[in-house]
């Protein structure tokens, strides 16, 4: 047998390097699988201006980049690979990943959680050709072009006042009467001029025929009616950015912890219905999903998980 780490911790984002940091410096042998690159969503954040002690135009890159530091700092060791399945009948738990299978006595899963789609004709076929679900990423190539955002909560209220610095105009499409971001968010949106706003209203099509996005449908919910967006002639597209939701990176667990939705339940001491198995952040079911929630779950798990291995 391999070596048995004490904990393992599947996901890189906010709580599970917060996991890995309490893990190290409780002297415990700690590794971290990360798929693709630390952070999860929060990689993909511009601003971050919630998270106690954060510095003035900090960013969710830059405040990743200290918290692996800091964890590498108690040596925990990083590891980039794909969970493909797990076993964790036994009292050493068993993680399969693409590259090779890991070992320890305890696991904690901060597998986070993954944009929702629109679920539209065209959507798929458009991706990355004008729909985008990353302001970070993407609001820089539509400067001085029209974009559209679907969703009105905080994230999408949040991203779209970022894309309005780069974007002509920009217009909310909301499946409900009204915004539903934080008052001071809300009031920052309707008070720019850049911005208009559609209620009740859902997108049914994108189509593409140059092959960049140049058409989106919607339909009014209450009234039946339908409007179509078509680009200048000019500009030939426009951009389409999505924050409507997550979905919970859960589903190579399924029927190995139990689950609700797809989100991970959990007591308030992140232990799942396995002994030995937590779950954290934003894969488990919980109300409020921010950084601040990821780094306390992260934290309540790797004091417990000390205490189990104790025991």
């Amino acid at each position: 047998m391999g070596k048995v780490y004490d904990v393992v911790v599947i996901g890189g984002g906010p709580a599970g390097l917060t996991a890995g940091l309490y893990a190290g410096r409780a002297l415990l042998s700690t590794l971290v699988i990360e798929k693709s690159k630390h952070g999860g969503q929060t990689a993909t954040t511009n601003e971050i201006d919630n998270y106690p002690g954060a510095e003035m135009e900090e960013t969710g890159p830059s405040l990743i980049d200290k918290m692996v530091k800091q964890a590498e700092r108690f040596g925990v060791e990083m590891v980039t690979d794909e969970v493909i399945d797990v076993d964790f009948t036994g009292d050493v738990k068993k993680i399969k990943c693409t590259k090779g299978e890991y070992q320890s006595k305890v696991v904690i899963i901060a597998a986070g959680a993954f944009p929702r789609r629109i679920g539209c004709p065209g959507e798929t076929e458009l991706t990355a050709k004008g729909v985008s679900y990353c302001a970070t990423c993407d609001a820089a190539f539509f400067e001085d072009l029209e974009v559209y955002v679907v969703g009105g909560g905080d994230s999408a209220i949040q991203e779209a006042l970022f894309i309005s610095r780069f974007a002509r105009k920009l217009t909310i499409i909301q499946n409900l009467p009204e915004l539903t971001a934080a008052k001071s968010m809300q009031e920052k949106a309707l008070e720019n001029p850049k911005f208009s706003f559609y209620y009740n209203s859902l997108v049914t099509e994108l189509r593409g025929d140059s092959g960049l996005l140049d058409t989106i449908k919607i339909k009014n919910q209450e009234t039946g009616e339908e409007t179509v967006f078509t680009a200048d002639e000019e500009d030939g597209t426009f951009g389409l950015f999505v924050f409507i939701g997550l979905t919970p990176s859960t589903d190579v667990f399924k029927g190995k912890v139990d689950m609700d939705r797809g989100y991970f339940v959990t007591d308030e001491n992140m232990r799942t219905n396995v002994p030995g198995v937590y779950a954290v952040g934003d894969c488990r079911v919980k109300p409020l999903r921010q950084v601040v929630t990821a780094a306390a779950d992260g934290a309540i798990a790797a004091v417990h998980a000390e205490k189990y291995i104790e025991q």
